[in-house]
């Protein structure tokens, strides 16, 4: 199975979105897309997206967003839990897209960055 976590509005994630699709027509996996503006992911979710990702907490959030400055999130003494409740109750922070096969995830910025999970 692999899940997209996906900004229909982003070109970037559009991106990502025509190279899983692509790649599909090859592997055949069934393919999940969660619009996470319109279903957000939980605290839990986010947590085990970041366990696949990798990396810092940090890396998953898009620090150009207007909630980011209004939340004081560049604040570096803020906990782990304190920003995965910032990107659960502000979807609009979390990068994208986030593909995820298996027990991999990558951020799919620039799109080529999914071909890792076909590699």
């Amino acid at each position: 199975m692999i899940t997209i976590y996906h900004n229909p509005r982003c070109t970037k994630s559009r991106g990502a979105c025509e190279l899983v699709n692509h790649r599909l027509g090859q592997t055949g996996e069934p393919l999940k897309i969660v619009e996470y503006m319109k279903e957000p992911p939980s605290v839990a979710d986010l947590k085990a997206l970041h366990e696949m990702l990798g990396g810092s907490v940090r890396d998953m959030i898009r620090a150009n967003e207007v909630p980011y400055e209004e939340l004081g999130l560049a604040d570096p003494s803020l906990s782990d839990d304190q920003l995965y409740e910032a990107i659960a109750t502000h979807p609009i922070l979390l990068q994208r897209p986030i593909i995820v096969r298996g027990d991999r995830a990558v951020i799919g910025r620039p799109p080529e960055n999914v071909e890792t999970l076909f590699s």
